[in-house]
Parts: C-alpha cells; structure tokens; sequence
C-alpha cells in the first residue's frame, strides 16, 4: 500500500534513479578517466617544463635497455624501479592512479607468460630446499619488463601529453602519416567512450529493471557501437576538414631544446648504460659475502 501513495512512488523513482545513474556513469567515469592523462600534463613542474623531445628520447631508451634483457634476468631488472619513482618523486604525478592503470592492463603480460612455467621445468635456482624452474623465473621477468616500460609510458603521457608527444614524433622525424593515426587512434577513444555511454544511457531507460545483458544482446550491442562510432567519426573528420584540417599537428607551446633538456637526457642515459652492464643487486650480494666472510 506504501508504494501506491505518492509518497512511495517517488521513493521508488528515486531508486531506480540511483541505479540507472551508477549504470551510466560507470562508462562516464571511464571517459574522464582517459582525459585525466591530458589534465596530468598542464603541471608545473621543472620535468613537465621540459621539451617534449628530451623525455620522449629518455623514456625510448629507457624502454630499450628493459626489453634488451635475457628473459632469465630477474636482478638486473630491479635497480631500473629508480626511474619512474624518481619521475613520479619529483613531478607529483599521483602514483596510486598510474599503478591502477598498470594493473588494469596488466593480465595481458600475465596471459603472455602464465605458460612459461609448464613449458620450461629446468631448475635454475635453489632457494634453500626450494627449486625454482626458468619457466617461473621468466614469467616474473616478463612481468617486470610489463610493468616498467607500461609505468615509463603513462608516466610520459602524463608529463607530456599525447598531443606533444605525437608532436615530438614529428619533430624527431617520424613519417607524418604514422603520426597521425597515432593521434586519431588515441582521440577516438574518447568517441567510442562516449558513444558506449549514450548507448548503456538509452537502455538504462528502456530497461531499468534488468539487472545484466545476455550474450546475444552484447555481441549486437557492440556491433552497433561500432557503427555509431564510425559514423560519428566520419562526422567528426569532415568537420575537422571544413575548419581547414591538413594533417599537421599544431600546438600553442613552442619547442626548444635547452641546457636542461640535454643536462636530463644525458644524465639518465648515462644511468640506464651503467645500469644495463652492471648487475647492481648481484654486484652488492658479492660485497656483502665478502664481508660476511
């Protein structure tokens, strides 16, 4: 009887209004999650007023020296941590959002190399009566590879943004087409996001007492999301044509290389070189057996 007086019915309402909105605003919060990175980048620090092209380089190399590891190198892999926590120290990125983002792409590596361990049993370390195969000690190198040239690219993002970066690209003479699609690519994110949420919008309202999608439903729902966004696109180029668009990537800051752009690159090349020779954690075990000894 509650439900039938107006009193209740607005209860109701502003229920299925509750549940309705969490449905949209998962997508939403997603979109704005992805600009985030954009809004990262608008700081002030002395590593966000660096040019562009001096931490696209350093990041590359950096990514370089990680990938140049055998797959059994596990140790060596540690000391190269110092990187993005020193670049996450000074520039005040928040590191709790570059870690989820990490870990929200992360069962990708874990998919790469969860069958390493079943395909190579050779024992190559023995932790007390412990014995730890290559397959294991490959997969966790796999993962710390993952995690640190993923964290490097965030963090370049973020510092830089991806509109500079993809300017740097040019500027380092990337072929200008490559450049391009690399920019749509990342732009239309935002179009697909925002499409998804119009769409999950539309059938919150139809349907607001389903509490899931069955699977004949989602594959026709992803089917015309992807019409919708194509469209829309398609929408968005000619618009961007009729404003004069030429395939050129143009920024309101200027690029100039300065002392301290050198002084950054070089310093951190220098590091990764040393780094990637020398086996710091293995090097520092030795010194301490022999002073145990």
């Amino acid at each position: 009887m509650g439900a039938e007086t107006p009193q209740g019915y607005g209860i109701i309402m502003r229920l299925e209004k509750k549940n309705i909105g969490e449905g949209m605003n998962s997508i939403g919060k997603n979109y704005f999650d992805i600009g985030y990175m954009d809004t990262l980048a608008e700081g002030e620090s002395s590593l966000h007023r660096l040019d562009p092209r001096a931490k696209l380089i350093t990041t590359a190399a950096f990514i370089i020296a990680v990938i140049s590891f055998d797959k059994y190198t596990l140790s060596g892999l540690t000391p190269f941590f110092i990187y993005p926590a020193v670049l996450i120290a000074v520039s005040g990125l928040p590191a709790g959002y570059i870690l989820k983002k990490v870990l929200l792409v992360s069962p990708f590596a874990v998919v790469v190399g969860i069958f390493n361990p079943l395909m190579d049993r050779s024992v190559l370390l023995h932790i007390g009566s412990l014995d730890i195969s290559g397959g294991w000690i490959s997969f966790f190198s796999i993962l710390g590879r993952f995690v640190l040239t993923v964290t490097a690219a965030l963090i370049l993002i973020a510092l830089t943004g991806f509109n500079a970066v993809c300017r740097a690209l040019t500027k380092l003479g990337i072929p200008k087409p490559f450049v391009v699609q690399l920019l749509f690519f990342y732009r239309y994110i935002f179009v697909l996001s925002d499409e998804a949420e119009r769409m999950v919008r539309a059938r919150s309202l139809r349907a607001f007492q389903s509490s899931g999608m069955r699977f004949p439903l989602f594959i026709s729902f992803v089917g015309q999301l992807l019409l919708r966004t194509l469209d829309r696109a398609q929408r968005i180029y000619l618009a961007m044509c009729c404003r004069g668009f030429d395939g050129q990537i143009r920024m309101i800051k200027s690029m100039s290389i300065r002392h301290r752009d050198i002084v950054f690159v070089s310093v951190w090349l220098a590091i990764f070189v040393f780094l990637r020779y020398v086996n710091v954690p293995l090097y520092l075990g030795g010194l301490l057996m022999g002073v145990g000894q």
